[in-house]
C-alpha cells in the first residue's frame, strides 16, 4: 500500500461576514472549516491521494464533529493531537483577501498553539508517510510553534520523509519578537519542495530581488528571468531542495485575476499556461490548492510540465468556489486546463 501525505498545521474556523454589517441585521454569518495545511489535505483527498492531517483540537463535541467531517472527506485524523481548550478563529469579510488588512485573527492560546516540542512522537507519526507538508504560518505563531515546526521537519528528514513548505507570509502573525528571516531559513534547510513567490522568498528566506520586480513594475519576461535567478539561489542556499515553485497573481480588470506559475528543477524553469479570470468568487485557499497540485504531481511522478500545469489549473478552479478548501475532482481540473489550451 502506498504511503500517505501528512499535512501539519492549525485548523481554523473561518467566519465570513457580509460587508456593511448585513451579517448583524440578518443574524447570519458564513462559517467554513479551514487552515492552509488542511486546505491542501482536502484537495489531495478529493483527488484520491491518501492523506493524513495533524493539528490540535480540544476534546469537545464541536471539535469531534469537525474531525468526523474531515474523516467523511477521506482525511485520516488518527494523528490529531487532542489538547488545549479552543479552536482558532479568523474573520474575513466576503470577497476579501487573506493578505488584505481586513482579516482579523482570534487564534491566541488555541489547542494547536499549545503544542510543545517533544509532545508529538514524530518517529511514530511519520512511519507510513511519504511527504510531510508544513507552511510558514505555523512558525509565525510563536517561538514555541517555530520550534515544533523545526522539530517536525528535522524528524521527517531523519526518517527519509520528503518535506514541502509553503512560504505564506502573514504580517499580522509575526508578533513575538522574531523576524521571519531569523526562523524560516533553518526550516527550509530540510525541505525538498519550497513554494511561494519572489516577494515571500525575499522576506522569509532573504533571497535577492530586483527593485523593479519588488514594486510589481516588470514585464512577464522580466518576472520569469528573476524567477529563474531566485530559484537557482534557493537551490544553492538550501541543499536538500530539489523543486522551487512560484506563483504570479495580479489584479485583472475590475474583479479578476491574472495568474501563472513556475517550477524550477533539474536546471530548468517550467512555466504554466497564463490564466485570466474575469471574476473571482473567493480568493482564500487558491495557494493551498496550488500546493496540493504540486504534491499530487510529485506523488504521481509526473513530469515537471504536467505538475505545474495541473497545479495552476487547480488554483484557478479554486477561485470560483466559496470556502477555504476546493471541492474539485481531478477531471474538473483537467477540464479547466484543456479549455484554456484550446482557446490559446
Amino acid at each position: 500500500m502506498r504511503k500517505s501525505i501528512l499535512t501539519f498545521g492549525e485548523i481554523l474556523l473561518r467566519l465570513s461576514p457580509e460587508m456593511g454589517g448585513e451579517w448583524i441585521r440578518k443574524a447570519s454569518i458564513l462559517t467554513f472549516v479551514g487552515g492552509a495545511e488542511l486546505n491542501t489535505a482536502m484537495a489531495l483527498a478529493s483527488w484520491t491521494i491518501p492523506v493524513q492531517y495533524c493539528s490540535g483540537l480540544p476534546k469537545n463535541a464541536l471539535a469531534e464533529e469537525i474531525a468526523q467531517y474531515l474523516e467523511s472527506k477521506n482525511i485520516d485524523t488518527s494523528k490529531m493531537q487532542w489538547c488545549g481548550e479552543r479552536i482558532g478563529i479568523y474573520m474575513l469579510p466576503q470577497g476579501a483577501d487573506l493578505k488584505n488588512a481586513g482579516v482579523i485573527y482570534d487564534r491566541a492560546h488555541s489547542s494547536f498553539a499549545s503544542i510543545q516540542t517533544e509532545q508529538i512522537n514524530w518517529s511514530e507519526l511519520l512511519k507510513d508517510i511519504e511527504w510531510l507538508h508544513v507552511s510558514a504560518i505555523t512558525p509565525a505563531l510563536s517561538k514555541q510553534m517555530a520550534d515544533v515546526c523545526l522539530e517536525a521537519v528535522k524528524e521527517a528528514k531523519k526518517a527519509g520523509v520528503k518535506v514541502s513548505v509553503d512560504l505564506n507570509y502573514r504580517s499580522k502573525l509575526w508578533k513575538y519578537g522574531k523576524e521571519p528571516i531569523e526562523i524560516m531559513p533553518e526550516i527550509a534547510q530540510y525541505c525538498d519542495l519550497i513554494m511561494g513567490n519572489l516577494w515571500a522568498a525575499n522576506k522569509l528566506l532573504g533571497t535577492s530581488i530586483n527593485p523593479e520586480v519588488e514594486i510589481n513594475n516588470a514585464s512577464k519576461e522580466d518576472y520569469l528571468v528573476e524567477c529563474e535567478k531566485v530559484s537557482r539561489e534557493i537551490l544553492l542556499k538550501f541543499e536538500n531542495c530539489r523543486f522551487v515553485a512560484n506563483t504570479f497573481r495580479f489584479d485583472y480588470q475590475n474583479e479578476g485575476i491574472e495568474y501563472y506559475t513556475t517550477i524550477f528543477t533539474e536546471n530548468n524553469l517550467y512555466v504554466s499556461p497564463h490564466f485570466k479570470v474575469k471574476k473571482v468568487i473567493d480568493k482564500v485557499g487558491s495557494g493551498d490548492c496550488f500546493m496540493a497540485g504540486l504534491l499530487y504531481g510529485l506523488y504521481n511522478e509526473q513530469s515537471p510540465q504536467e505538475i505545474i500545469d495541473f497545479a495552476a489549473a487547480a488554483a484557478i478552479g479554486k477561485l470560483n468556489e466559496y470556502g477555504d478548501a476546493t471541492q474539485q475532482k481531478v477531471e474538473d481540473v483537467i477540464q479547466i486546463l484543456n479549455a484554456l489550451l484550446v482557446n490559446q
